[in-house]
C-alpha cells in the first residue's frame, strides 16, 4: 500500500484492521498493532516522504499474525542505537518513538543506510 501523503493514513489504519480481525486478534492486540502501525506510518512521512507498507498474514506452527513491512527511500536514520532509546526525539511525533512502537508488538527489525532509506518490519501475533 503506497503511503504518499496523511491522507493515506486512515485507510492504511483501516486495512490494517481488517487484516486484524480476520484472524480474529483480539481488541487489545488490534490496538496495539494499529498504534505501532501509525507511528511508523507518520515517521515515513515526516522523514521520508512517504514510502510502502508490505500488510500480511503470517502464521507459525499454530500461531497466526500480522507482518507489516515499512519500505521508504529517505535519508535513512544515521544512529539507530540512539533512536532506538527512550525518550529520543527529532520531533512531534506520537510520542512513542521507535522502542514505544517496539513494545507494542512481538518482532521489531529495522535497517536503515543513507543509500536505500529505512525498511522496518513488525510483527504482532494474534495471541501474543
Amino acid at each position: 500500500m503506497k503511503i504518499e501523503r496523511e491522507q493515506d493514513v486512515v485507510p492504511f489504519r483501516n486495512r490494517v484492521k481488517e487484516y486484524a480481525t480476520k484472524i480474529n486478534m483480539g481488541l487489545l492486540n488490534q490496538t496495539k498493532l494499529i498504534t505501532a502501525a501509525s507511528e511508523l506510518v507518520r515517521n515515513m512521512l515526516k522523514y521520508a516522504n512517504g514510502g510502502i507498507v508490505h500488510i500480511e498474514v503470517i502464521s507459525q506452527g499454530r500461531e497466526n499474525g500480522i507482518r507489516l513491512i515499512f519500505r521508504d527511500q529517505g535519508p535513512g536514520i544515521k544512529d539507530i542505537q540512539l533512536a532506538m532509546k527512550d525518550g529520543y526525539t527529532t520531533g512531534k511525533s506520537l510520542g512513542l518513538g521507535l522502542p514505544g512502537t517496539k513494545r507494542l508488538v512481538n518482532e521489531f527489525d529495522i535497517k536503515s543506510s543513507a543509500e536505500e532509506g529505512t525498511t522496518v518490519s513488525i510483527i504482532k501475533w494474534k495471541n501474543g
